[in-house]
């Protein structure tokens, strides 16, 4: 019996039924709390925050030390509900990361800042707590991007309400259960709710900050609907990743590299790999290569950890590939691998799919696919393929790929994104500051620069 499943499952009469995304079979109710019920959390956690605050950076990250082990010691529970929710294989893998992540966050150190030191006079910017904070998540990684928004938020000394996707409320609800067992009461509560109870914490006026990750147009909705109170937005919306693949590019040594960046999560990632551009000289063969590892990922319910693949989460990003897949073919492209539903799994599989000989203006191309869809697009000079890799309203995270390390670079500086790998593509660490451009959003999180972003600045002179 999964214990956190059954601490955070509500009655079938009082709740929603969360559904398996590979079977469909119901895995838990989820509460549905009202705009009432998430007002009287917001007094709380306003009435709890002066508390947390006056504990100290020690104290707040011994305890954040804490909630880490404990949810290393719940990382199988932990970890089956996010793969019942979610669909991945290896829930815990994300839970053991979630962990590290929090541990990252309370033992990196933002010390205040000597601005004027002239034996006159004394001036010193610190960082001190906002308030409440808002943290609205997605249904991709639901645990793991939860402790991305709560680790620098606790940490600081806000307190924090926490709304998760309507997907996916079950693991972080049960992810809240563990750091409540821990906290002083109202530091962190858990609203599951729908749209409305999303917008009206987006727009309450004791929200001093909010945090998201999700979608572009939701993203511009929390930016209207924080309007009145000028809360503080932190956003990592959609990305519509480009790599650049450049000439003498060994395809062998790095194919493995490219199809698991797009892939991994069943592309279900914000900065996964969603648009290849490779040169004319090789694209015959880094399209052969990327078919060849699509026809052999091994697909089916995250329950079998020798899955490497798992179903499209819900019906509604099902719909999105689907329609993608269906205007390149008949836009003429050639579906090189996949290409349709892998019914035999279950609902919501889709076979991983390389698109090739596709043009920028397919849809497939121009819209964020986050789903199990890679497009190869061939390309004869450089340049032009740096600004067709441009010619998007989005800019969350790109790539480039040579043998040639200091000429990738180069071509990397052109990029217009918030994170451009070289060689490599989506890897994130705690220590280094991740955020987006254009309509991928504002903000930067993790390191000092994440911490930062979760505090108010104070300057003191003497």
């Amino acid at each position: 019996m999964n214990s956190l499943l059954t601490a955070v499952s509500v009655p079938e009469d009082r709740g929603r039924p969360i559904l398996d995304a590979a079977t469909r079979e119901v895995v838990g109710y989820a509460p549905v709390h009202t705009v009432d019920e998430l007002a009287a959390a917001i007094s709380a956690a306003a009435a709890a925050q002066p508390g947390w605050a006056d504990l100290g950076h020690a104290e707040r990250s011994r305890l954040l030390h804490v909630i880490a082990d404990d949810i290393d010691a719940c990382a199988e529970e932990l970890g089956e509900i996010i793969t019942h929710e979610q669909g991945k294989a290896g829930g815990a893998g994300e839970t053991h990361a979630a962990a590290h992540w929090l541990r990252a966050a309370a033992d990196t150190v933002l010390q205040p800042q000597v601005l004027q030191d002239d034996g006159a006079s004394r001036a010193e910017l610190h960082y001190v707590p906002l308030g409440v904070v808002a943290s609205i998540g997605p249904w991709n990684f639901p645990v793991m991007i939860a402790v991305w928004h709560l680790a620098p938020a606790l940490r600081m000394g806000n307190t924090v309400v926490l709304k998760p996707s309507e997907n996916t409320p079950l693991s972080v609800l049960a992810l809240a259960e563990i750091f409540r067992r821990h906290l002083p009461a109202d530091v962190l509560t858990a609203i599951s709710g729908d749209r409305e109870v999303g917008a009206a914490l987006a727009a309450h006026p004791r929200i001093a900050k909010i945090v998201f990750t999700g979608s572009t147009a939701t993203g511009r909705r929390i930016v209207a609907g924080s309007a009145g109170n000028l809360a503080r937005l932190t956003l990592e919306l959609g990305g519509n990743d480009a790599a650049i693949v450049l000439p003498d590019t060994d395809v062998d040594a790095v194919a493995d590299k490219l199809f698991w960046a797009a892939f991994m999560n069943t592309g279900q990632v914000c900065a996964a790999l969603k648009r290849l551009y490779v040169h004319e000289s090789i694209y015959a063969d880094v399209v052969s290569a990327l078919a060849e590892r699509a026809e052999k990922a091994p697909m089916g319910p995250g329950s079998d950890k020798a899955n490497r693949l798992g179903p499209v989460q819900n019906p509604a990003q099902f719909e999105i590939v689907t329609r993608l897949v269906a205007d390149a073919r008949e836009r003429g492209a050639r579906i090189v691998t996949g290409g349709e539903p892998a019914t035999e799994l279950g609902p919501l599989f889709y076979r991983p799919t390389i698109v090739a000989d596709v043009e920028d203006d397919a849809a497939v191309v121009g819209e964020e696919q986050f789903g199990p869809v890679l497009p190869v697009i061939r390309y004869a000079e450089v340049d032009d393929a740096i600004r067709r890799a441009n010619s998007t309203d989005q800019g969350l995270g790109a790539s480039v790929w040579g043998p040639d390390p200091d000429k990738a670079e180069a071509v990397a500086r052109r990029m217009e994104a918030g994170t451009v790998w070289v060689n490599q593509h989506g890897g994130v660490d705690p220590a280094i500051p991740f955020g987006g451009t254009k309509s991928s959003g504002y903000g930067l999180e993790f390191g000092v620069e994440g911490l930062k972003a979760m505090a108010a600045t104070k300057v003191i002179r003497r």
